[in-house]
């Protein structure tokens, strides 16, 4: 690790636990990261968690702008003045925490998309990108910073032991890839896991789309309950109409045996069963209420 006395000697600073802040300190992975985000001179960029600014300014001097949102005082205070020192003048920064901050509000008067970068608080990775996912059609790309246990999930293929309803979700609204793998000891203070970065291009969803997102959601989150199970019986019961009989007949209407898991099943399997369990809904006359896909189980 190298340059983390910087931090340690700052007067006044003390990196919070309750904030869960580990900054990104290797010079030569902050090096690495910033220029694996091929950010562009016209882009917007969105930056979760600045801290003391190690990617906020070199990321600054190749865009248009960076709107930095950091939820510690204490930090806004310190990045200002070595924005300051440094000469940079298109940062903004705001102190705010991220999970209550207007992402939409951001974009530009052309209403191009944003770009976001992060090296996320590990006790905020979840819920922030649900925030992300309800937030996409705003975003071109996301560049984030997950502890890697949480990225091997995000990535996952069909078959792996981390593969989930999340693995899923992510997955069909982005195309998900691995930028870096970045070891514990190139943070201060030193978490106690190693990170992962990973590109989310919202501009590449996955080509085929539900017909009926809210079945699908269902189906999927339905599917992974108890993930130990059978198919057929995961989701037997779950709502009013999925009865065994109907689970079944749709089931051999998209060829998936009925005794393989969740774990087993690619995106197109699911998108099918969704459509044909919606479908058998409405010409049931059942009326099952909308749920949002939700991230919150990481």
């Amino acid at each position: 690790m190298r340059h983390a006395g910087s931090l340690k000697t700052r007067p006044g600073f003390s990196p919070k636990k309750s904030l869960g802040q580990n900054f990104l300190v290797d010079p030569w992975f902050i090096h690495t990261l910033v220029s694996y985000t091929m950010f562009q001179p016209s882009d917007l960029i969105l930056e979760i968690g600045p801290g003391l600014g190690a990617l906020t300014i070199p990321i600054a001097r190749l865009v248009r702008h960076v709107v930095a949102v950091e939820k510690d005082t204490a930090l806004i205070d310190l990045l200002n003045e070595k924005l300051s020192r440094a000469g940079i003048t298109n940062v903004t920064l705001i102190n705010k925490d991220i999970l209550t901050f207007d992402i939409s509000g951001i974009r530009a008067p052309s209403s191009s998309k944003i770009q976001v970068i992060g090296n996320l608080p590990y006790n905020i990775s979840s819920p922030l990108l649900g925030k992300l996912l309800e937030n996409r059609e705003v975003i071109r790309k996301a560049v984030l910073m997950f502890q890697s246990e949480v990225a091997r999930r995000l990535s996952a293929s069909p078959g792996t032991k981390a593969y989930g309803a999340l693995s899923v979700f992510v997955q069909y609204y982005a195309l998900t890839t691995v930028l870096l793998e970045v070891p514990r000891q190139a943070f201060y203070p030193i978490p106690r896991v190693d990170s992962t970065v990973l590109e989310l291009d919202f501009e590449q969803p996955y080509p085929r789309h539900a017909d009926h997102e809210d079945s699908f959601r269902k189906v999927v989150k339905g599917a992974f309950v108890h993930r130990r199970k059978t198919l057929i019986n995961s989701l037997k019961g779950l709502y009013p109409s999925w009865d065994r009989d109907t689970l079944l007949q749709g089931m051999r209407h998209c060829g998936i045996d009925p005794r393989r898991r969740a774990e087993t099943l690619h995106m197109d399997e699911f998108l099918c069963l969704s459509s044909v369990l919606k479908l058998t809904n409405v010409h049931a006359g059942v009326r099952e209420p909308v749920e949002d896909c939700s991230c919150s189980q990481v």
